[in-house]
């Protein structure tokens, strides 16, 4: 915590004055009795008000601190921190047509993709990681970021029937992902550029081709890791019908050619996975791959802290009152 307004601490100076006047001069203004004798009242015990008589004057004291304090204007650390790390940049470009909603992985394609993808996030604190996604037409989902929380948000609202609801037009424009996610790389400074491309498809739209793509990636240093997700042959798909869901086997045509070609063109590799285990592997390799160093700034915004030193303050003076007036009132 620091304060805005710090020179309002030189008014804790007061106190001095006011805490000599109190037990220097005060005594002399307050009503006194003459006794011819005072030795029967040295034995006399003190009652509790007498030996709290002190206490106005100390939540005077406790109230002027806090108003000080207030004035001051607490607040939280607001500063950009800056600190070198060693990481990567990495781009996830992941297919969300149709398609995905195949449950030949558990519970499907789009669901298994996802929970790998969030275990490989959580696993890589100092990557700078964003996420494209693509069906019939791509966009960033999510820039490149160290920002975990975020990153996983963005992820997780990720769905496939954004296509069949017409939010974006439905295909497997595989050149367009990766065309997308390159262009969130190649401005990057980091030694190790790597791209997670994830189809259950083959590229039927768009207007840039996965080889042309692939080229660009090359001449910008980029690695290309590429993955066919689905079973070999069919694959169980679910069509809404009245009442609830009937399902029929859709083929399975994955361009594991062109997949492997563009892996092959930037050094990368080429996955197949027709299960959740095998889907897993893909990031092994990454783990291999040379770590660069990052500089990385981390943002905190700024609150005022100054509301609960104020109601003390409050609570302080009212006690103060109310004493001063009930319980420990002076006569006269």
């Amino acid at each position: 915590m620091e304060f805005a307004n710090k020179e309002y601490l030189l008014l804790l100076l007061l106190l001095i004055p006011y805490l000599v006047w109190y037990f220097s001069f005060r005594k002399r203004t307050e009503a006194t009795m003459t006794l011819s004798d005072t030795w029967l009242l040295l034995d006399a015990p003190k009652t509790l008000r007498q030996r709290l008589a002190w206490l106005p004057m100390a939540l005077r004291c406790i109230t002027l601190v806090l108003v000080v304090i207030v004035l001051c204007r607490p607040q939280t650390r607001n500063a950009w921190d800056e600190q070198s790390v060693e990481g990567i940049d990495i781009m996830l470009a992941m297919d969300v047509s149709t398609s995905m909603l195949a449950e030949d992985l558990k519970p499907n394609r789009m669901e298994a993709a996802k929970s790998v993808a969030s275990a490989f996030i959580s696993a890589r604190p100092n990557d700078n990681i964003g996420l494209t996604i693509f069906a019939g037409e791509a966009f960033t989902q999510c820039p490149m970021t160290t920002d975990r929380a975020s990153l996983l948000n963005l992820l997780q609202s990720v769905r496939a029937d954004i296509a069949a609801r017409g939010l974006i037009e439905d295909g497997t424009a595989v050149g367009m992902g990766l065309a997308n996610a390159i262009t969130r790389l190649k401005d990057s400074k980091a030694k190790s550029k790597v791209v997670i491309l994830l189809t259950d498809g083959s590229n039927n739209a768009g207007e840039i081709s996965p080889l042309t793509s692939a080229d660009i990636a090359k001449s910008l240093g980029i690695r290309v890791y590429t993955i066919g997700v689905g079973t070999n042959k069919v694959a169980p798909y679910p069509v809404p019908v009245a009442g609830g869901v009937q399902y029929v086997n859709i083929p399975v045509e994955i361009d594991t050619k062109t997949l492997a070609e563009i892996a092959k063109k930037t050094d990368g590799s080429f996955y197949r996975a027709t299960n959740n285990e095998e889907l897993k592997k893909i990031y092994e390799d990454i783990d291999k791959l040379e770590r660069s160093k990052l500089n990385v700034k981390k943002f905190s915004k700024r609150y005022e802290a100054f509301q609960p030193f104020a109601l003390l303050a409050l609570l302080s003076l009212l006690l103060e009152v109310l004493l001063r007036l009930t319980w420990l009132k002076r006569i006269p």
